[in-house]
Order: structure tokens, then C-alpha cells, then sequence
């Protein structure tokens, strides 16, 4: 009878736990490439989304770099690079982070090409694409420059689009 009692408490006790337990979402990856800026790149852009929600965000960038100081997407210097202009690789920014970020700084950047694409992503992270779309309503460049803390990029526009899509091919 000892032995009943017991587990019946135990399972008692066990229920408020079951009850209160919440069932987890299932987290699901959109990507979309997208022209966020200007003409002579694309990037790549990825949410991860746990319900409505952005869990987390990644940006990259590729664009034709100098084959000298880049380095290049696999099998650039192989059959995959033929085609391309000579003496150019097709490059990740955030890859040749150091090197992109040092042409910037020449251009008075005074934060790292990574380091603006974190201040981004983590801006939309936590985000709904509701809650996006209505931050960059009637917003132009300028202002979201201003709007990202920690982020100087004049396309920030553009990449916040980017992600909105990102989100919406996960949905």
C-alpha cells in the first residue's frame, strides 16, 4: 500500500510539471540571396525563425576581389574560376573581413565590415517581419543608419530588406 501511495504522489507532483512545460517550436532556416549593396555584389542572407520570431541572423556578401590580397571561394583557383577576370577572385566579405574593412577605413569607415553586419543582426534578432516592417516604414538609407546602433553601413536599408525576405522564404 506504502509502495501505491508513493507513486501516486510522485505522479501528483509530476503533473503540475507536465502541465507548465511549454512545447517547443521548431526552428526554421530562410535564406534568400539579395542585392543589398548596390550592383557589384549580392549577398546571402539567413535567419533562423522559431515561430514568428528571428533567433538568430547571419549576412554575407561576395564580390570580385583582387586574387593578390583575397582570398577566394573554394574552387576559384580551379575549373570554377576559368571565367573569371583576370587576376580577381569571387570573394566572402566577411571572410576577407580585415582586407574589406581596410579599404572602407580608406573611405572613413571607422567600424569593421563585420562588426556593422553583427550591430544588423543583432537588431533584427528577436524581431517578428511585422515588427521589422514596421521599423523601416517610410524610413530612408539615412535614417536606418541611425536607427541600427553600432552600425554605419549606408545600405543598412537594404540588408534589414534583405533579412525581412530571409524570413519570409523560412515561413
Amino acid at each position: 500500500m506504502k509502495k501505491v501511495l508513493s507513486l501516486l504522489l510522485v505522479v501528483c507532483m509530476m503533473i503540475p510539471v507536465f502541465a507548465l512545460a511549454e512545447e517547443a517550436s521548431a526552428v526554421v532556416i530562410g535564406q534568400t540571396q539579395y542585392a543589398a549593396h548596390g550592383t557589384k555584389c549580392f549577398a546571402v542572407l539567413t535567419v533562423a525563425m522559431e515561430g514568428d520570431t528571428i533567433v538568430a541572423a547571419h549576412i554575407d556578401e561576395y564580390q570580385f576581389m583582387s586574387a593578390e590580397t583575397s582570398v577566394g571561394v573554394p574552387n576559384s583557383d580551379a575549373d570554377f574560376g576559368t571565367n573569371f577576370p583576370e587576376g580577381m577572385v569571387l570573394a566572402s566579405k566577411r571572410v576577407n573581413n580585415e582586407a574589406y574593412s581596410a579599404n572602407m577605413a580608406g573611405a572613413g569607415s571607422t567600424v569593421a565590415l563585420a562588426d556593422n553586419y553583427a550591430a544588423i543582426e543583432a537588431f533584427v534578432t528577436g524581431k517578428t517581419v511585422a515588427d521589422l516592417e514596421a521599423e523601416i516604414e517610410g524610413k530612408t538609407a539615412e535614417d536606418m543608419v541611425d536607427a541600427v546602433s553600432g552600425c554605419t553601413l549606408v545600405d543598412t536599408l537594404g540588408y534589414v530588406q534583405g533579412l525581412i525576405e530571409a524570413a519570409k522564404a523560412a515561413q
